[in-house]
């Protein structure tokens, strides 16, 4: 990864579980630099004027995934709200780059909102990635403080858009606790995600990255609420859920590929 000059979000956003994924050889790739165009109160990114967009990154991202025989690629990045694309061209390219280099790999996404451009979110769609994961991060009420520059209902409308787009392609979203929501706050950000299709979501505690920068922590949800969560998510229909203390957007990836790699030999097998 040094070598390569790519940049992860399990160290930019300084991820409580980096030590256990990487063990396992599972990382989040994060393109479009390190430096953040959005200021959010939750997110350890560095924030400022970001670099010039590397064209070669793409490649470098699947000759790095290919070398470390990775079959689950998870991508994502910081927001580039400068940009005339809002980088969707980018991850267009990196996905395609990852089909070339390693054929049946599967391709997860975690992307800003690209403010909401529905030919950005197009440009992704249309390369195919797998797993089109966006975060929701907090309940509706809280959205404005938490994530100023975002808006919980473009957060809808950009995996409603997903699955207009291309039914086939996985949604996905993930959801902080310990912020000041409440338990029916919780419930209806999961049964907003249900209503527009999302079939895989992440359920974690919020922790502060600084004492000084960073929104402090409301409560210290305890490990048997973030059960109940994964059990009613599942009563919901969500394909997939993951709910626990350290669980983050792309924490235990490879179990949700599994299931889609299992439906994939399926459909090969009626075929």
């Amino acid at each position: 990864m040094r070598q390569a000059q790519l940049h992860t979000v399990c160290e930019s956003a300084r991820c409580p579980n980096l030590g256990e994924c990487w063990s396992k050889r599972t990382a989040t790739f994060m393109i479009l630099g390190d430096i953040c165009t959005r200021n959010c109160g939750f997110c350890a990114i560095r924030v400022g004027r970001p670099l010039d967009v590397d064209p070669d990154e793409p490649r470098r991202v699947a000759e790095i995934a290919r070398a470390m025989g990775l079959k689950h690629v998870v991508v994502t990045s910081v927001a580039r709200d400068e940009l005339p694309d809002e980088g969707s061209g980018h991850f267009a390219a990196t996905i395609q780059a990852l089909r070339e280099a390693i054929p049946g790999v599967i391709v997860e996404v975690l992307t800003p909102d690209f403010k909401g451009k529905r030919w950005c979110v197009r440009r992704v769609v249309e390369a195919r990635p797998d797993i089109y994961n966006h975060n929701i991060e907090t309940v509706r009420r809280l959205s404005p403080s938490v994530r100023p520059q975002a808006r919980y209902e473009r957060t809808l409308d950009v995996l409603r858009a997903v699955k207009n787009m291309d039914p086939a392609i996985h949604t996905k979203s993930g959801i902080m606790l310990g912020l000041g929501e409440t338990h029916e706050e919780v419930l209806e950000t999961l049964r907003d995600l249900r209503q527009v299709g999302v079939s895989a979501v992440t359920i974690g505690q919020y922790l502060r990255p600084t004492t000084t920068h960073h929104l402090p922590v409301v409560e210290y949800v305890p490990p048997a609420r973030f059960q109940e969560y994964e059990r009613i998510g599942e009563e919901m229909g969500f394909v997939f859920v993951a709910s626990g203390p350290f669980v983050r957007s792309s924490y235990n990836a490879q179990a949700f590929s599994e299931k889609l790699m299992a439906e994939r030999l399926a459909q090969v097998s009626a075929a």
